[in-house]
């Protein structure tokens, strides 16, 4: 009808009204957001270059804010969705939606768009086609076109670009409309623009054959603009049996097609942006005409161009993302899971892997359930690509928070695959590497590690010690060795892991080399080497803000991680700063209910209590105390991790017995999951301690303390900070049980250790000189 025209004619008529205008493609929610990405990149906005979903929140924060513009217009083309509403930003500007549902009727205020009146398609026709046309002749053909506006643009061109006479374009149109009268029309589209459709494509055939190949062609694509570079020259193994192959191999031969093409209005070329488009109804009469074998042959050519287009580059490589999102609006339409051919599966394949490692689980999700169904049917369970599929829906699922099917799934799926592909298979070590994931979710840490050890051992026998997949084996054992406390080993593992990673031609994606980065500074920290950590953490988390974006999964964490060092070192208002600023972006990408938003809460609550936002604190905690162990169960080492910070906020909050009580739980859990030689374990006992000396139980509280100075300096040795705080509590203790003089001698060791180790004005060293107690808080790493 025109609605797409009309609303470009009302943003020519108001442009001077506006600072801003944005054409947004809208037909489906990827497209959304990668076309406010490009506008966050016109706005020059501080964001990486490469992280579709950071660079669109941008822009739609700055469009809701008005800056830097107030006076600005959005149009959402062709948006059938109504979730849509839901992106659609609510600020001082305007917004302008086209859609053929009806029922935004009852979501905004509508402007119904019927086709033109007769005066109007008579006026549109005489200026369309010149003088050679007149208005008795002009009405005559809106009469026979229904007043259709795309069947009067294309009658005008044909009649234009030709100089064929309105009488003998009425006597074509009549034949064509006999014809099509015994066809199979779609009852969607008038007759009127079947006929004048057909009677352009008559035309355009007697005079380049090979266009009407192309543009049938086109009909398989999705709506979305089709990016120029796709149109390049098939490469050998993707070439055999194509019908254009041979067109795309003669570029000059091609520019003049699809020249044409413009010329009889069935593509809209874009200079500018390199992109050809043919109008969704144009699409489906094309189709329409073709036989089964035919429409299965054309739409074989568009599998092929979409996989080729990205042949040789990887997903994880975010110089190729801006290629891969330009697929987006295809692969749907183009009914690309119902190709067998192996090529085009390990396209589908690469299209899932690079949605979920840019940052879009949700849509993985989707589009991954979709591929499943189709090739299950088609191919069975054992199927290879069904098989990888599999892998790739376990590894989203387990992103979105789905710890234990990601688990069932995975167990279920290395069987299958050990038995079907064989051990040493390249896509069975992939799984073993992703099912260790899954342990560490569930908290077996020992079971992670052996089941790591063997991993890198095949991988190292498969793909070589310095691969890629090797180098991801092997960080993901020194995760295992940091989570079990061995902090010298993870760090001489995690070191070399990076240092192979930034070798040339290793092929580490950016999110791997940003994994280790982070992991590094983290096992620092750890160490208790809080500055080195906040040095390192700042550079991992400007590296992701650069490469991957703030709202990409791994940029996030590095902010967490290192709001964490920061805090740790002492600069309590930055941490809480960073804290509080990933924490809503990370509840905005995903949801409260998901790890990754669980530990930047924890996060945020652990800064606040630092900067003695008791209350505030508190509030948080209660909130996510039990979700929690909604995630991770009951017997989880997470769980009694956050119970021990709750405890601690608790004690301080007056709640002495409650505050015991859930540390002694926390501390049972911690032992019998991990021992009490671990980090966690230890740290939970110091807290503990301080609810016994709370409560007046010094002596308990006394022995306690010994046993946990004595237990920290065998693993971490005298001057860890962590063994420190135990030494500066344990001064306490003494005093109360009246051995003073041991106390003195202690305090006097501890003072003059934290002097060289954090210096005389670290907030945890005043704490001591005054003679008061120090709590530790638990935050929960990356699994």
């Amino acid at each position: 009808m025109g609605k797409s025209q009309l609303a470009i004619e009302y943003a020519h008529r108001f442009r001077h009204a506006y600072d801003l205008v944005w054409w947004v493609p809208a037909a489906q929610t990827m497209l959304v957001k990668s076309s406010l990405a490009g506008l966050a990149r016109e706005l020059h906005l501080k964001v990486g270059p490469h992280s579709v979903e950071d660079a669109a929140e941008a822009a739609l924060d700055a469009l809701r804010r008005g800056e830097p513009y107030r006076n600005w217009l959005l149009i959402f083309d062709n948006a059938e969705n109504l979730e849509i509403n839901d992106i659609v930003p609510r600020g001082p500007g305007h917004v302008l939606i086209t859609s053929r549902n009806h029922s935004w009727q009852g979501v905004v205020d509508t402007l119904p768009v019927d086709v033109f009146e007769r005066e109007e398609s008579v006026t549109f026709l005489v200026r369309r086609v010149g003088r050679a046309l007149g208005r008795e002749q002009a009405d005559r053909l809106a009469e026979a076109l229904g007043d259709l506006p795309l069947a009067l643009e294309q009658a005008g061109a044909l009649q234009a670009e030709s100089g064929m006479s309105a009488e003998e374009y009425l006597r074509l149109l009549k034949r064509q409309t006999t014809r099509l009268l015994g066809a199979n029309k779609p009852s969607d589209y008038p007759l009127s623009m079947t006929a004048a459709w057909a009677t352009s494509v008559s035309q355009l055939k007697a005079r380049l054959p090979d266009a009407v190949e192309l543009l049938r062609c086109f009909a398989f694509f999705g709506p979305e603009p089709i990016p120029r570079d796709l149109l390049d020259e098939l490469p050998e193994a993707y070439a055999a049996g194509s019908k254009i192959a041979g067109l795309l191999a003669d570029p000059i031969q091609l520019s003049q097609v699809i020249r044409e093409l413009g010329r009889y209005a069935l593509v809209r070329i874009d200079s500018e942006s390199r992109t050809v488009q043919v109008h969704r109804l144009v699409q489906a009469l094309l189709r329409d005409e073709l036989d089964g074998d035919e429409a299965d042959a054309f739409r074989r050519e568009v599998h092929l161009l979409l996989s080729a287009s990205v042949a040789g580059y990887e997903p994880d490589d975010t110089s190729a993302w801006p290629r891969y999102a330009n697929l987006l609006g295809h692969i749907t339409t183009a009914d690309v899971k119902g190709s067998r051919d192996p090529n085009v599966r390990k396209f589908a394949l690469s299209i899932i892997r690079y949605v979920y490692t840019s940052g879009d689980f949700a849509s993985a999700r989707e589009l991954v359930q979709e591929f499943l169904e189709a090739w299950r049917v088609d191919s069975g369970e054992d199927d290879r690509d069904v098989l990888t599929a599999q892998r790739h829906y376990a590894i989203i699922i387990r992103e979105l928070g789905a710890i234990d099917e990601s688990f069932e799934l995975n167990k279920a799926l290395m069987e299958r695959m050990r038995r079907v592909l064989g051990e040493g298979d390249e896509e069975t070590l992939l799984l073993t590497n992703s099912h260790g994931a899954d342990l560490r979710y569930r908290g077996d840490f020992a079971e992670a590690r052996e089941h790591d050890r063997e991993s890198l051992s095949r991988h190292e026998a498969v793909f070589g010690r310095a691969h890629r997949r090797t180098l991801r084996a092997m960080n993901n054992l020194a995760l295992d060795h940091l989570l079990l406390g061995d902090y010298q080993e993870a760090q001489t593992l995690q070191a070399r892991v990076l240092k192979l990673q930034r070798q040339a031609g290793s092929g580490a994606s950016r999110a791997n080399v940003l994994a280790s980065m982070n992991n590094l500074a983290r096992v620092v920290r750890l160490q208790g080497r809080y500055r080195e950590a906040c040095d390192l953490g700042q550079d991992a988390y400007d590296f992701g803000l650069q490469e991957l974006g703030q709202e990409h999964p791994w940029t996030m964490r590095s902010a967490k991680d290192l709001s964490i060092a920061k805090r740790r070192a002492g600069l309590i208002e930055e941490a809480l700063e960073l804290a509080d600023r990933t924490f809503e972006l990370q509840k905005r990408g995903t949801s409260i209910d998901h790890p990754d938003t669980l530990a930047a809460a924890l996060c945020l609550a652990n800064a606040q209590r630092a900067a003695d936002q008791v209350d505030d604190s508190l509030r948080l905690l209660r909130d996510i105390v039990s979700r929690f162990a909604s995630m991770y169960g009951d017997d989880h080492p997470f769980k009694y991790g956050c119970d021990s910070n709750f405890a601690l906020l608790l004690r301080v909050s007056g709640s002495k017995e409650q505050a015991r009580e859930i540390d002694e739980a926390a501390l049972a859990g911690f032992d019998r999951r991990l021992t009490r030689q671990h980090y966690f374990s230890l740290t939970c006992a110091i807290n503990l301690a301080s609810d016994l000396a709370e409560v007046g139980l010094h002596e308990e509280a006394r022995v306690l303390g010994q046993e946990t100075l004595r237990d920290l300096r065998a693993l971490f040795g005298d001057d860890h900070p962590v063994t420190l705080a135990a030494g500066a509590n344990l001064v306490g203790d003494l005093l109360a049980t009246g051995a003073a003089e041991e106390a003195a001698a202690l305090r006097e060791d501890v003072l003059d250790r934290y002097d060289r180790v954090l210096g005389p004005n670290h907030p945890d060293v005043l704490v001591s000189r005054q003679g008061n107690r120090l709590d530790f808080d638990f935050d929960p790493p990356v699994l």
